[in-house]
């Protein structure tokens, strides 16, 4: 089971997020395997850890807003995810985010030709201020885009 809600956020708390995670004072940190399994691969991220086990950023409290509307109990997990624009669209390998039942949530910060592929093989698109809500510990795939410079979101766990 998953749920997608598109306009999660009012449009000035999307935009307000939007400037801080998309301006150029950000500070992304480079991953250089997405879900890889110790396999080789061609693609590689950008990541900004917000929290895990203890809020772990000064922008931690731009997520209000979409903590309050997930009405989260207890937060595992939130971090930005960039995909650069590789000008080659890559799947990446399935991955779960923890091996215990939980809540995932991922929320697209800006339009573009990737995604996420849940375990049947859905594809949800990145659609600006959509929020996917789904079993993160089910396996679940990522993408890159190449129709646009970068695909931006952020990744929740929560219950």
């Amino acid at each position: 089971m998953y749920e997608v809600i598109d306009n999660f956020l009012p449009e000035q708390e999307l935009k307000s997020i939007q400037d801080v995670i998309l301006g150029a004072d950000f500070p992304w940190f480079f991953v250089d395997a997405i879900a890889n399994l110790g396999e080789v691969v061609e693609n590689y991220y950008f990541t900004h850890i917000f929290y895990r086990r203890t809020i772990n950023s000064d922008h931690y409290n731009i997520l209000n807003p979409i903590l309050e509307r997930l009405n989260v109990k207890a937060l595992i997990r939130a971090k930005a995810n960039l995909f650069p624009n590789i000008n080659k669209y890559i799947v990446d390998n399935k991955h779960v985010d923890h091996t215990f039942e939980h809540k995932g949530a991922m929320f697209y910060l800006n339009t573009n030709n990737g995604g996420t592929i849940l375990e049947d093989g859905t594809k949800i698109d990145s659609v600006e201020n959509r929020i996917l809500i789904f079993d993160s510990s089910k396996p679940h795939s990522s993408t890159n885009c190449t129709d646009a410079k970068r695909r931006v979101n952020i990744n929740f766990n929560y219950f």
